[in-house]
């Protein structure tokens, strides 16, 4: 897996936009305006996805590939390491889950908006 091919796999999302809101180095992907993913474009080594608690320790445990995300809450947020023990499978996994943990919050307005998308 490689930048552009998880950028494009995020992209295909429903209601998926992307923007340098900190810096012009991270690529961050939004659903409806609410983060999922941030992409580094500076070294173009990790992606980082927000998760469920539980599963997050159980992959942290499992793969080389995945910690705890830098300057995120830990809780919620892994870092996956491209070129890793993360197959590709599991790495379009993991964006679906992280895409799916956002979507799931959303107010009754929101998804209301997110559901009348196309």
């Amino acid at each position: 897996m490689n930048v552009e091919i998880i950028r494009e796999y995020c992209l295909s999302k429903k209601g998926v936009t992307e923007s340098f809101p900190f810096d012009d180095v991270s690529l961050v992907m939004k659903v409806m305006n609410k983060m999922f993913a941030l992409i580094d474009l500076e070294e173009a080594k990790t992606i980082s996805l927000k998760c469920n608690p539980e599963r997050a320790i159980e992959l942290r445990e499992r793969y080389f590939g995945i910690e705890g995300a830098y300057h995120f809450n830990k809780k919620y947020w892994n870092s996956v390491r491209f070129n890793s023990d993360v197959d590709d499978k599991l790495m379009k996994e993991l964006v679906d889950h992280s895409y799916e943990e956002v979507i799931k919050k959303f107010t009754k307005k929101l998804r209301a908006e997110y559901d009348a998308l196309l």
